[in-house]
This record gives C-alpha cells, sequence and structure tokens, in this order.
C-alpha cells in the first residue's frame, strides 16, 4: 500500500491509495534518450498548453503525470556568452514542443554509468513534472533538483520526478547548469569583464529558480513554496545557494544529500591562478579572453583535460559568493530556510569503485597504505591506527570507510551543528546495505553507496548508462517513507507526517537522526552515529 498525500483544498490531508510502486520512467538498456516515456507506438498523448512568460510549450502524459522536457530558461551561453552570466531566452510565438530533453551540457566522464560525454554548450534547459489535471489554481509544493556529478558532469536527463509528483503531491523541475570549465572558470582577462564571474553554473541554478518564480504558477505550482534539494555537488550547491545573496528569496527549503563535502571554497586569486594553468594547457599562451572563447569544445575537453577538477571549484568571488559556506552558516548570515541533511553510511565505496573499474583489479594492501600516505603524509599513521586493515574485509572497504567518513559523513554533523543555531534541521543517514547497485559488479559490497539513495526517490535511478534494477517489497515501503519525508518538507518545513515514522529535529542538546533502512526508518542518537563514524577523530581535521 502507497501513500499518496493530497494537499489540494486541505493542506497535509493524506489519502490512501492502492497504488503500485511507480516505476515507469527507465527501462532496462542503455539508451540514454528514452528515460521517460509511456511506450505508446507513436509517442505519448500531449499535455494542455501551458503559457509561460517566453512563449507557450506543451509536453506529453506518462502514466498520469504530464512532462514538459526541454524548456529553455537562458538563452545557449555560446559564443561570446561563453563565461558570461546566462541571459533570457529568445521568446517565441509558436507551441513550442517539450517532449523531448535538451542537450546536455558539455562534459567528460570521470565516473563510469553516472554521466554520459558530451560537446553541447546549449544546454540551459529544465524539465517540469505535474499531475495530469493541470490546475493553476493547485498552489502545490515545488521541488526543483540539482544534479549532482562533482560540478562537473551529470545531467537532468536521469532523474524521473514522476514518484514525487503522484506520491507527494508535489510540482519536480529538473535544471540543467554549465559544467567543469565551462561553468565555474576564474581567469584574470575575463574576470575584468564587466560582469559576474566564475560561478556561473550557479548563476544558471539561479536563473532556473527566477524562471520558477515567475512560471510556476502557471504548471500548478506555488512560487512562494520551493524546496531545492540535490545530492554530491547538487547538495554542495544547495548549501552554496543558502549562502548565496543572490540567491535570496528564490527559495524557501533546503535538502542536502552527501553535499556537507566541501564547506571552504577557494579565493579569487587561487582560482585564477588555476584558471591561467588552464589557459596554457589549452594554447593560449596570450592568456586573452578572445583565445580561449575561440577554443572548441572538443579543444578544450582533449587539451585542458588535465585542469577539469581545477576548474569545477565554487570560488569566494565577492558578488555570487561573498565568503566560503563554513563561514556563512557558522555567521547566520545567509539564506535562512529550514534544512534536511544527511549522507549514506557507505559513501565512499563508490569512489574506490570507480579506481577499481579503471584498473581491473582490487586494491592491494600496499595500495592502501601508500594512498593513506599519499593523502595524509604526517597524519598518515593516525589515520592507519584508527582504521587497521584487521578491521575490514578488503582493503577496498578499509579505504573507502576513510573516504566516506571524512569527507562525506563526519562533516554533516558540522553543518547541522552549525544550521540549527539559526533554522529547523533534520539529520539522516541513508542506510540500507543491499541498495540495488546500477554499476559493474565489484569485488567487495557496495552497501550503502554514495548515490545509492537516489533510486528510491526516483524510481530505476540507474546514472546515466548503468543497469536499472527494481526495489524489493521491503525496500518500496523506504521509498515510500522517503517521498512522503521529502515531499511533507516541501510542503510545510518539517518532514514529519501519519505516513511514515517520527523524524525528530536535530537538537545539540539530545542529537538524534533518522536511519532510513527498510522497510521502516528508525531514530538513532546521534552518538552512535559519530562513533560508528570515528568523528571524534575527524573533527580534528576539519
Amino acid at each position: 500500500m502507497t501513500t499518496t498525500i493530497n494537499r489540494r483544498g486541505s493542506t497535509g490531508a493524506l489519502l490512501l491509495a492502492g497504488v503500485a510502486l511507480l516505476l515507469n520512467g527507465c527501462s532496462d538498456d542503455n539508451d540514454h534518450d528514452t528515460r521517460v516515456d509511456d511506450g505508446e507506438p507513436g509517442g505519448a498523448s500531449r499535455t494542455a498548453v501551458i503559457q509561460t512568460a517566453d512563449g507557450p510549450v506543451q509536453g506529453k502524459l506518462s502514466d498520469d503525470v504530464s512532462q514538459f522536457l526541454g524548456i529553455p530558461f537562458a538563452a545557449p551561453p555560446v559564443g561570446d556568452l561563453r563565461w558570461q552570466p546566462p541571459q533570457d531566452p529568445p521568446p517565441w510565438q509558436d507551441t513550442r514542443d517539450t517532449t523531448a530533453y535538451g542537450d546536455i551540457c558539455a562534459q567528460t566522464v570521470n565516473l563510469v554509468d553516472f554521466a554520459v560525454e558530451s560537446q553541447s554548450e546549449d544546454c540551459l534547459y529544465l524539465n517540469v513534472f505535474a499531475p495530469a489535471d493541470i490546475d493553476a489554481s493547485d498552489e502545490r509544493p515545488v521541488m526543483v533538483w540539482i544534479y549532482g556529478g562533482g560540478n562537473s558532469e551529470g545531467a537532468t536527463n536521469d532523474y524521473d520526478g514522476s514518484k514525487l509528483v503522484k506520491q507527494g503531491d508535489v510540482i519536480v523541475v529538473t535544471i540543467a547548469y554549465r559544467l567543469n570549465v565551462f561553468g565555474f572558470f576564474a581567469h584574470p582577462a575575463i574576470d575584468a569583464e564587466a560582469h559576474d564571474i566564475v560561478n556561473y553554473g550557479l548563476m544558471d541554478q539561479q536563473a532556473a529558480l527566477r524562471w520558477v518564480k515567475n512560471n510556476i504558477a502557471a504548471f500548478g505550482g506555488d512560487p512562494g513554496n520551493v524546496t531545492i534539494f540535490g545530492e554530491s555537488a547538487g547538495g554542495q550547491d544547495v548549501l552554496a545557494n543558502m549562502a548565496s545573496p543572490t540567491a535570496a528569496g528564490l527559495f524557501h527549503r533546503g535538502i542536502v544529500e552527501s553535499g556537507a563535502y566541501s564547506l571552504d571554497q577557494p579565493d579569487l586569486a587561487t582560482s585564477e591562478a588555476n584558471g591561467q594553468a588552464f589557459a596554457e594547457s589549452v594554447g593560449c599562451d596570450d592568456q586573452t579572453a578572445e583565445c580561449l572563447r575561440a577554443l572548441s569544445v572538443e579543444q578544450i575537453q582533449e587539451l585542458g583535460s588535465g585542469n577539469r577538477y581545477s576548474n569545477s571549484t565554487l570560488t569566494v568571488d565577492g558578488t555570487i559568493l561573498t565568503q566560503t559556506v563554513r563561514a556563512a552558516l557558522g555567521s547566520g548570515d545567509f539564506n535562512q530556510v529550514p534544512v534536511i541533511n544527511g549522507a549514506n553510511r557507505d559513501e565512499g565505496r563508490f569512489f574506490v569503485a570507480q579506481t577499481e573499474f579503471a584498473s581491473g583489479t582490487p586494491l592491494t594492501a600496499d595500495e592502501y597504505s601508500t594512498q593513506v600516505e599519499t593523502t595524509y603524509g604526517a597524519n598518515a599513521p593516525q589515520v592507519l591506527g584508527e582504521y587497521p586493515l584487521s578491521d575490514f574485509d578488503s582493503p577496498s572497504e578499509a579505504l573507502s570507510a576513510i573516504q566516506g567518513d571524512s569527507r562525506f559523513i563526519c562533516p554533516i554533523e558540522t553543518v547541522s551543528t552549525l544550521l540549527t543555531a539559526y533554522v529547523p534541521v533534520y539529520e539522516y543517514e541513508f542506510a540500507d546495505e543491499n541498495a540495488p547497485s546500477y554499476s559493474p559488479p565489484t569485488s567487495y559490497p557496495l552497501g550503502a553507496y554514495h548515490t545509492g539513495e537516489l533510486q528510491y526517490l526516483f524510481p530505476l535511478y540507474r546514472g546515466a548508462t548503468g543497469q536499472a534494477r527494481p526495489l524489493d517489497d521491503e525496500q518500496s515501503q523506504l521509498s515510500d517513507a522517503m517521498v512522503s519525508y521529502w515531499s511533507t518538507f516541501a510542503d510545510a518545513g518539517d518532514p514529519n507526517s501519519a505516513a511514515a515514522p517520527a523524524w525528530p529535529a536535530y537538537d545539540v542538546n539530545d542529537p538524534r537522526i533518522q536511519v532510513l533502512v527498510p522497510p521502516q526508518p528508525q531514530t538513532e542518537d546521534a552518538a552512535t552515529f559519530r562513533e560508528r563514524h570515528k568523528c571524534d577523530f575527524w573533527d580534528g581535521f576539519m
């Protein structure tokens, strides 16, 4: 039995319906362009025509969900608009067909099945998932999804918002934004131009939020009740938008999934030095904006690949980000909204798996020691002492624990502690040790891996090219509970309802978290969580 949260007419009322777990939206093959389809020959039925501020759009109906795919929210950032703030899209008069996703933003792939390569800069499109019976007077909560991928790769195509719409009674918007060197690039020549600089991907997100503010009412959404939510870099971007003065008033709640991993952004001088090194790597020895903008996407990807990650970083630029995320959250100088904040129990296993996929062999004991020594230098003996190989079934699991605990998991406690001084916070740990994996087999169990929770919110999530695997009955119950938590929080700023077990707010005097395990979540003392992940030890490194 699934639970549908029905907010039409009486906010928070519950309608129990015997509806099977929604599984449409992903096929088992690797055709990236058929992520949402009703399977009808000749295409899906059409939606009503919706008038936006830029022109009319018409999408398709699939399993009682209206899907408007590939709506432009900004002009293509090509030519002279490369490394410029997003501009308004050209308006249109005729009804625009919005039944197919827009292009994926330019990227190369480092995370195997998670993403696909693209050479397109014309990618600033968003997608709206709404009920079949769109009524502009409904004022449903709006959830805006920001995909992850290290701010270097990722796409909207991979996330089907249908279950959240049908069971959560919300409107879901998934937004694209410029990535890697195209979305986060500092260079003295470009930064001297008269426009906002560096954090172009974050500017894209805010442009999409402005589109939502101006247009979502026509789709039955409430522009005064917008939740931004994202995973990994998308979660980090939720925190960055909270810290950004230019995002004020564009959203009203935030959900951070595995996004507390980087709270201290570099200053402009550091990022500009990286940009100058990038310019040299692509042959722009004259360090001019003209040379950089004249490069093709293929030249940038081929010649500058070694500098890709150093130019995929949020930067304190003075306008979009005026201080680090840590400083903003600690001082209260941020967009104060209620927050869900959490991570997955086995975050690091996803990343160690990427190395195994690349090498074709499991990590050895010697390689484990070498990697720890390389990462932690003089502190390596302490780290190895806390994570001896004798405590783990394999070197891969040992290294995964270090990477997950230090980078993703314990930092959520830091974020929750900072935030709870100013806003309500609800902390979670996703802990399904048998979460289905969309990736190839590994030499060790992936457990509750990084990205593993996504399929519980977006049915049959499989990255870009992985193998979709259905949830079992107990996992489906957890999925229903998570959809209830996320959508109820989007409605009221509090995840609690009669549809799922009670979830206490985080309290520094009595900190408790919600452990998301099948079939039903459980509440746990944060001290147990901290001990499991050695957070007292890692506090000395943060």
